[in-house]
């Protein structure tokens, strides 16, 4: 019989406890659709009771928006990490590291892009528009600009656009399996440095009317 002494777990602090609560809401969300998640489900998995999970996020649905936004979000971490150098080299870089992300939760980002089972409400589409914005910002960012630069909401807007066809690109990878990962990182780094090189300067120098 073993004389050791039980091991201790650690309390987690509360910020690690909600970030512990959200990974595995994360992970149900990825492998079932909303509906068949419940906070049981998600209680269980992280190993606290039900009402922690109310205490953080408040609700089921609250939660699972939490998850959209931040699957949809470009970090400013994917800014701060490219490497000097000229635009394709950055480009290049930029779009591996979305596509890595985006492989590493692939059935998450997939459900957040196209939110089912809680319909698409005022909320819903307020969670998205701001998570594009931001996504957006990031990409201003890592050129030298910003929103609010002059003409920074239109090229903002445009850099929304040409996350639409992100999004599409990913899901004829993932989904229909009609584009390989090589193909979409050709394709999303050629249109983000047309974007960038020759769509921008249209925008901040319009032509006279």
């Amino acid at each position: 019989m073993s004389t050791e002494p039980a091991p201790r777990w650690r309390r987690l602090e509360p910020d690690e406890r909600k970030e512990q609560i959200y990974t595995c809401a994360a992970r149900l969300f990825g492998e079932r659709p909303y509906s068949e998640v419940s906070t049981s489900d998600i209680a269980a998995a992280a190993g606290v009771a039900r009402g922690l999970i109310n205490h953080y996020f408040g609700t089921k649905r609250l939660l699972y928006l939490e998850i959209v936004r931040r699957a949809l979000t470009v970090p400013r971490l994917a800014v701060e990490i490219l490497p000097d150098g000229p635009l394709e080299l950055r480009a290049d870089v930029a779009i591996d590291w979305f596509l890595e992300m985006v492989a590493g939760q692939e059935k998450l980002w997939l459900a957040a892009i196209t939110p089912e089972g809680i319909g698409r409400d005022p909320d819903v589409e307020r969670i998205l528009a701001e998570a594009d914005r931001e996504s957006a910002d990031r990409v201003l960012e890592a050129v030298g600009l910003s929103r609010e630069s002059e003409h920074g909401e239109e090229l903002n807007a445009a850099v929304r656009a040409f996350a639409g066809m992100v999004k599409a690109a990913g899901r004829e990878w993932l989904v229909l399996g009609s584009l390989s990962r090589a193909q979409v990182h050709t394709l999303l780094t050629a249109s983000l440095v047309t974007l960038v090189a020759q769509v921008f300067p249209v925008i901040q120098n319009p032509p006279p009317e």
